[in-house]
This record gives structure tokens, sequence and C-alpha cells, in this order.
């Protein structure tokens, strides 16, 4: 089963937004079972060099990478995916007309992605233009991200065009979209709901991010099937400071 076809099935999966532009984070990553991975490319330093090296590690290593593109032009997308990620996720996609120029500019046709057939993805010219076609198809994965108020009033019509295949509710824009300060508020959890009937209403993945597997609880009642959680840097900061901690506590308990 391919990662698309994972995803469409309502199957579980875990995976983290990477915000360290390193093959060897792609390499720790692959061996702690996760089910894709997140290059973010909006909010951290991926150029395109850095971003190519990491998709090649992961392809090498078969762990779904996917890439958050810092806008949804046709040039951050083609890019994206020539270089070998299994799909996009595309930031603010607030209306039905940005969501069909993403869907178009991630697919093969008429005024769409550009065809070559010498990249990373296409086998370097080792595969042939009607199976490249055919695999575009059937594993390319386009994540609209919904994250502001006029994108969950439109998400049915956003979850029904052909070329989308998940709605990602981004918990915190859109909180800040709402006016608010936290991510308790009943906008919030409205959007939650509005969100994932028209995921599951149009076949589509629900995603959504999740500090912790403890949140991901929460939220999956909701529809969820998709959890990007927290990120390498979180994983580090909190591993580190808990042993810290413990270690700082076994010294006060030492002290007359």
């Amino acid at each position: 089963m391919s990662f698309r076809q994972s995803m469409l099935s309502g199957k579980m999966l875990a995976g983290t937004f990477v915000k360290t532009p390193s093959i060897e984070v792609i390499e720790l990553l692959a061996l702690a079972g996760l089910d894709f991975i997140c290059l973010d490319a909006e909010h951290a330093p991926f150029d395109r060099g850095r971003m190519d090296g990491c998709l090649a590690m992961a392809r090498a290593l078969k762990l779904p990478a996917l890439v958050r593109v810092g806008a949804g032009t046709p040039q951050d997308i083609l890019q994206a995916l020539d270089s070998g990620a299994v799909g996009v996720v595309v930031p603010h996609v607030d209306s039905v007309e940005k969501a069909e120029d993403v869907s178009r500019s991630g697919r093969f046709g008429l005024g769409g992605r550009g065809y070559a057939g010498s990249t990373r993805w296409a086998g370097f010219t080792t595969r042939s233009m009607e199976e490249l076609l055919r695999a575009s198809k059937e594993e390319t994965v386009i994540i609209a991200q919904i994250e502001e108020p006029a994108g969950v009033q439109v998400a049915g019509k956003i979850a029904a065009l052909p070329g989308i295949d998940g709605l990602f509710l981004g918990p915190a824009d859109l909180s800040v979209g709402y006016g608010r300060s936290d991510l308790s508020s009943e906008d919030l959890t409205l959007a939650l709901e509005v969100v994932g009937k028209a995921a599951r209403a149009a076949g589509k993945a629900y995603v959504t991010f999740v500090p912790d597997a403890a949140k991901a609880a929460e939220w999956a009642k909701y529809g969820v099937n998709m959890f990007f959680v927290a990120s390498e840097q979180s994983w580090i900061m909190q591993g580190a400071a808990r042993e810290v901690s413990g270690i700082r506590a076994l010294g006060a308990r030492q002290d007359p």
C-alpha cells in the first residue's frame, strides 16, 4: 500500500515536522518507526540544496517525506515534488480558488505541473513518461492547510476537489485567526468538527498538528487519522530538559 493509499484509507499515521535541514536527522528519524516526516520549508531554513539532500536520504531509506512549502506557488510545489517528496503541505489555503491552483500545480496536465523526466522523482530518465504520469496520479499527495476562518467555511468545497488528498487543520494559526491566544477555544473545537466532517464526506485524509500522543488521543474523536507530532527540535529539547531535571533533583536530595 502506498503512502497516499494509507492516508486515504483512514489508517492512523504518525509523523513529525523536521526543522533541522540535516541528512543525519533524517537517518535518525527513519529509525524511530515514523510513518512519515515533513520538511518544514515554511518555518525552517530549508533552501533548495538542503531540501534536496534531505529528500534524497529519505527516499534512500524508504521514509515517506512531505514538504510544507513556503507558499503555494507552482515553483515551490514543483521543486519539492521533483526533488522526491511524496507530496506537499500547502499553507493558508483559505478559498476554493487557492485550492484549485494548488491542486493544478501538483498534477500533470495543461497548465499544471511541468514535466521533466530527469529529476530524482522521475528516476533520472530511467522511467517512461507513461509510467511517471500513472505514478503521479496514484502516489502524489496534495494536502491543503486550513488555518483561517475563511478556509473552515469552505472546507467542504475544498475537500471535494479531486486533486486534494487531505485537509490539514492548523490549530495555532486558526486560533490566532479567531482572535484567541490558546488552543482551548470553542471556535477551535467547532472548526475541528466542521473540517473533520468535510474530510470524511469527501473520503479525504484529516490531518492536524499535535504536541504529543495525549493530544492526538483527545482529537482523534474528530476523525483525525494523520498526526504531525511536534518536531525533532521539540523532542530534543523535551528529552534533554527531562534528564537535566532528573539530575538536578538527584543533586537536591544529596544537599545537606
